[in-house]
């Protein structure tokens, strides 16, 4: 097993599938869509009730923000995730982080719009307190009604699959990780040799192709997943005519597998589907949760190092002559280029956009207070503004020098997809071992741990990736 397969282990399940499917029964679409909304605004009517106040007049607004925000930021109910306690915790923690950010929304748009003193203070309170608490408890509640309706036989959806494949094989796992769904797989056909399949399905086979359209009368299947390749072929188009007889729902499954995809996903551009196989997890409500949270960071870390700041200033000034803070260009979002700020720990400030010489242990270049600094990182607090700024976020693969990035570009596959997002102040690669080093071994290993990040993106994993961050850069020793 790889060091990044461990990690994603240790931080908990890497799989990105929608919770949303509209294969699923009318009242599980609905239940996982508007649970979370519908009971953001019970809390608040709630919450007026018991203070003896009228949901008419402001509070309306803030009904309306509530139920709009909670339907775009919040998660809709998993009803496949495990049981346990740190599953239970993952929910809590995850429910807590989009509910901050719905409040800070709501409370943006009241100050912005200079509503904020129609509102009384402990109504709000109360009920911005309250609500996730709520959430979390319907979100459990709605699980285990999930898994209560869903034991039994009873309308339960027979499947197959055409083409033993393993999109097929992991279609088949997740469909019957979710039974919500109310979907069984009854085997497969294919056409090809035992020899030309993956062993672990050879007892699932139920015939060949020919054979399916006679199977499905037989046994009253409602859906066929097609897991071929989607090439024009005699036999397929034949085989798709000959199921025009009957009711079943026929789905292609495309085999993105064999593509070192990004943030793979689906969308319609004027009735025309198109597949995402390399793009950015910052779309739609997740582009507002990333943006929110890094607001809310680095304005809370700007104000709590603000004596530091100062200190490392004067610092700065007192220790060598030149300029406290310089810059540095480097390759922001989608290759763009950006400039970052740095306290200034070195005799020299290069800018890095022809040659880029990496700072190395003892080197003569630093001054005394500098290697102070970078033991602690305290060089890169600027940065913070760059996050507020917009050019930086929280956390993402760290930006390289634009010599840097002209070298390893062309050394390494894919580097340059690690700009299909913002770079960041601290990022995964940086909290499992990989900061610094300009051989080539660590850079691949960098850019691994970058790629995965894009893959598997989260609030819970960025703030986790903060919190290690804390605890690692006070016993850092790459830090020099």
């Amino acid at each position: 097993m790889s060091k990044v397969a461990s990690h994603q282990r240790r931080l908990g399940p890497v799989e990105r599938d929608s919770p949303m499917t509209a294969t699923e029964p009318a009242w599980v679409f609905t239940l996982k869509s508007l649970l979370h909304p519908v009971l953001a605004v019970g809390c608040l009517m709630a919450c007026l009730a018991f203070w003896g106040a009228s949901l008419r007049g402001p509070y309306f607004l803030v009904a309306v923000l509530a139920l709009v925000a909670s339907a775009q930021l919040l998660d809709v109910v998993k009803p496949y995730r495990h049981p346990g306690l740190r599953s239970s915790l993952g929910a809590l923690l995850g429910i807590l982080l989009r509910w901050a950010l719905v409040i800070g929304f709501i409370w943006a748009l009241l100050h912005v719009s200079h509503l904020s003193h129609l509102f009384e203070f402990h109504i709000l309170s109360s009920w911005a307190l309250i609500t996730p608490v709520v959430l979390w408890i319907g979100d459990s509640a709605a699980r285990h009604l999930f898994t209560r309706q869903h034991d039994g036989e009873t309308g339960v959806r027979k499947a197959v699959i055409i083409g033993l494949t393993e999109p097929g094989l992991l279609l088949e796992k997740r469909l019957n990780r979710d039974r919500s769904l109310r979907m069984r797989v009854s085997g497969y056909f294919d056409d090809r040799r035992a020899e030309r399949l993956p062993p672990e399905g050879l007892n699932r086979i139920l015939g060949t192709q020919s054979e399916l359209p006679e199977f499905v009368r037989r046994n009253d299947i409602s859906v066929a997943y097609v897991t071929l390749p989607m090439t024009p072929s005699s036999r397929l188009e034949a085989l798709l005519d000959a199921l025009r007889d009957s009711t079943l729902s026929v789905y292609f499954v495309p085999n993105l597998l064999v593509l070192e995809t990004v943030q793979a996903r689906f969308d319609v551009i004027g009735g025309v589907p198109v597949v995402a196989v390399c793009e950015s997890p910052f779309f739609g409500a997740s582009s507002i949760a990333k943006r929110l949270f890094d607001l809310v960071t680095a304005t809370a870390l700007v104000v709590l190092f603000a004596p530091i700041f100062l200190f490392v200033a004067a610092g700065v000034r007192l220790s060598s002559p030149g300029a406290i803070v310089f810059k540095q260009r480097r390759y922001g979002l989608d290759g763009r280029e950006i400039m970052i700020y740095k306290f200034r720990s070195m005799t020299v400030t290069e800018d890095g956009d022809q040659e880029y010489q990496q700072v190395t242990r003892g080197d003569d270049r630093v001054t005394p207070f500098g290697a102070w600094m970078r033991r602690f990182s305290l060089d890169e607090l600027p940065q913070l503004f760059n996050v507020l700024g917009g050019s930086l976020s929280m956390v993402g693969p760290r930006p390289h020098a634009i010599a840097v990035n002209e070298q390893y570009r062309k050394l390494i596959s894919g580097y340059m997809l690690r700009h299909k997002i913002k770079p960041g102040l601290t990022g995964w690669a940086q909290v499992n071992g990989y900061r610094g080093g300009d051989d080539l071994e660590s850079m691949r290993k960098r850019v691994e741990f970058d790629m995965d990040y894009l893959r598997h993106w989260s609030l819970a994993l960025d703030l986790a990736i903060v919190f290690r961050t804390a605890a690692i850069v006070w016993q850092d020793k790459r830090a020099y």
